[in-house]
């Protein structure tokens, strides 16, 4: 007798039905797509126990017939496609026909459904794959489908399943990344009777986030859109102080689909390169429009992952438009102040008309120690060196003095405090060797001399500012227009230099420096073929090479670059150039700029040390005209920003 058996079409179904259907999540996923393929532009979810024993989804879609009904629960029935030449250009979220026939094979399943022409709606009930019956229902135009006791004829798979809260969380995990894809679609989840989620469906997609994300973290996001070679991308990144320790906050839609993109992935964090620290991941919700027979949807069981034709222009249109929305920024963190319910007001509030023009109170610089306030909110080096996301190396050394205007237009003088143990700047600093240009003579007109009748015409489009102290040695502290800035001296003059040498390397031309020696880099014969497929691309950004069966011997390398970081880049070529992931000139750029960072890095003014006041009026200058400059290229920020609104709030004064 034959070992070899012909499964039964019930038995068929349920293997099939676990390539589709593992979890609630999985069920809702499908009627979800279902529900938008139809037209809907109101969708409710609703769960009891994480969806095992109770799942509903109505729509207000297009509907289905009673003749269509019978039909649609049946294996590779769907109104999606007709035949193999509709699988090259697949605009819709279902298409295989599955779905329902998975779902009705390991529940009890109810579709209640009327279609816009017809009197009334039908119902279809079905139990284990087997339907039990159809009749007429009254009902609104759309669709209803209601599962329960999911797996039920299926105990070996049911018990494989989570606790009821961690399917929640996967359910809701996937309807918010359906009413991220489709804002214009208002969708309701509602978990064991509560509320969960309640998008307003007017198409803005920042009303969708706010939805799902909440306040906080859409203020942190930007605007991104750009577009190349046909491919658009649009939707909003997270700034440099809304980053992940994991990637779950990385949305990317291909054509409204949900999907894993590791190609999107990679140019997002590509982009970010010297915005966030390396060991974060940033936010995104990104919605990437294609020609419909550029990608393949149809390569996964739950169509969770794409694949491209062509994934280089995917690659850099990504890159470019994130990339050109972070150089864009000129955002600047807000310095949290922890509320002190209680607290006396200290002072009478501030009169109208009382407070002097920044410009009739700028000051020079005096490194003699300052006279304490009487009052003041006290903020200690750890607080500040938190803000920062680095330690002050310079403890709590005594901040510089400054030497200012009074009301009546007398200079006031500070006289040092004398602390026992505490040796002054003049016994303790040492010069240091600083890259820092040589700082103008003249006066300028954000910082001028008390001893002047008149401030310097200010144009109008520069802030009005003025430095005022520096703490810790390590945080310049400057008032500017409104509010104050907290500089972190280092993080700024780090971001300067990393500017000014990426500008120089960007006006360069193409230029090559050739080896004394040929140096020898052991690659696979897969390696070298490509790398010879692609010799005209690699030649181009500055390298010359002579291919062997499992080497390349270099012979020149890019202009500016070290040879180990060459031998970096050329090893890692072949496979970017493979995934067709990025241009070898891209690879080039992205490399330079981490070398530039690192040296940028190490020339930069030290925190904790005390430099001369030139020096730090400079450096103030060059952040204050360029307003972008927001993070250091570790991902630390630059300065942030206190209000003058919220100090007086922190006081009491309103």
């Amino acid at each position: 007798m034959g070992r070899i058996n012909v499964l039964s079409f019930a038995v068929a179904n349920l293997i099939a039905a676990g390539e589709v259907v593992d979890r609630p999540a999985s069920v809702i996923k499908e009627l979800l797509e279902n529900a938008i393929d139809a037209g809907a532009t109101r969708v409710t979810v609703e769960i009891q126990h994480g969806g095992v024993s109770f799942m509903r989804v109505a729509d207000n879609g297009s509907g289905m017939s009673a003749e269509d009904l019978p039909v649609a629960i049946r294996r590779h029935a769907t109104s999606k496609i007709k035949d193999a030449a509709d699988l090259d250009g697949i605009e819709t979220l279902g298409f295989r026909g599955e779905a329902l026939a998975a779902i009705a094979s390991v529940s009890d399943l109810r579709i209640i459904t009327r279609t816009a022409d017809a009197p009334y709606g039908s119902k279809l009930e079905a139990k284990g794959g087997e339907i039990i019956g159809i009749t007429e229902q009254g009902c609104p135009v759309g669709t209803t489908v209601i599962v329960e006791n999911l797996f039920g004829n299926v105990p070996a798979r049911r018990k494989f399943l989570k606790k009821d809260v961690s399917e929640a969380i996967a359910v809701t995990t996937y309807v918010e990344k359906i009413a991220l894809s489709r804002p214009d679609i208002a969708i309701r989840l509602i978990i064991d009777g509560n509320m969960k989620l309640d998008t307003a469906g007017d198409g803005n997609l920042r009303s969708a986030m706010y939805a799902v994300f909440g306040r906080d973290f859409v203020q942190r996001m930007l605007p991104v859109r750009g577009e190349g070679e046909g491919i658009t991308v649009e939707g909003f990144i997270g700034r440099s102080d809304n980053v992940r320790p994991k990637r779950n906050y990385e949305n990317f839609f291909i054509n409204g689909r949900y999907v894993n993109c590791r190609t999107a992935a990679a140019a997002l964090e590509q982009a970010y390169t010297s915005y966030i620290p390396p060991e974060k991941f940033p936010c995104c919700v990104l919605n990437i429009k294609i020609n419909p027979a550029a990608v393949d949807v149809n390569v996964h069981p739950a169509k969770l992952e794409v694949k491209f034709s062509n994934e280089r222009p995917v690659f850099e249109a990504v890159y470019s438009a994130v990339r050109t929305a972070l150089e864009a920024n000129e955002t600047r963190p807000d310095l949290q102040l922890k509320p002190t319910p209680g607290a006396a007001n200290a002072f009478a509030p501030i009169e109208e008309g009382k407070r002097e023009s920044l410009a009739a109170r700028q000051i020079t610089i005096d490194h003699t120690p300052a006279r304490p306030q009487e009052a003041f909110t006290r903020m200690s080096a750890a607080a500040y060196a938190n803000q920062y996301g680095g330690a002050s190396k310079g403890g709590l050394a005594a901040p510089s003095a400054y030497r200012g205007v009074t009301e009546s237009g007398e200079t006031a003088h500070t006289t040092p405090i004398p602390r026992p143990g505490l040796a002054t700047s003049a016994e303790t600093s040492t010069p240091v060797p600083v890259s820092v240009p040589a700082p103008q003579k003249e006066p300028e007109p954000s910082c001028i001399s008390a001893t002047e009748q008149a401030p310097a015409p200010v144009p109008a489009a520069a802030p009005v500012w003025r430095i005022i102290g520096e703490a810790f040695h390590a945080y310049v502290i400057v008032e500017c227009d409104d509010k104050l800035l907290l500089i972190d001296k280092h993080a700024a003059h780090e971001r300067v230099l990393f500017e000014e040498l990426r500008a120089r390397m960007r006006e360069r031309t193409d230029a090559t420096q050739i080896l004394m020696l040929p140096m020898q880099i052991s690659l696979s014969v897969e390696d070298v073929g490509l790398l010879e497929a692609y010799r005209a691309e690699v030649e181009a950004i500055g390298f010359a090479f002579t291919a062997k069966s499992h080497a390349v011997s270099v012979s020149e390398i890019p202009e500016g670059l070290e040879p180990a970081a060459a031998a970096e880049l050329l090893t890692s070529l072949p496979v970017t150039l493979a995934e067709e992931s990025g241009s070898a000139a891209l690879s080039r750029d992205i490399l330079f700029e981490k070398a530039l960072y690192q040296g940028a890095c190490k020339a930069a003014i030290k925190a904790g040390r005390e430099y001369p006041p030139e020096h730090i009026e400079w450096l103030c200058k060059k952040l204050m005209a360029l307003p972008d400059i927001t993070v250091c290229p570790h991902g630390r920020p630059v300065a942030m920003e206190l209000s003058h609104a919220a100090i007086d709030r922190q006081f009491k004064r309103t």
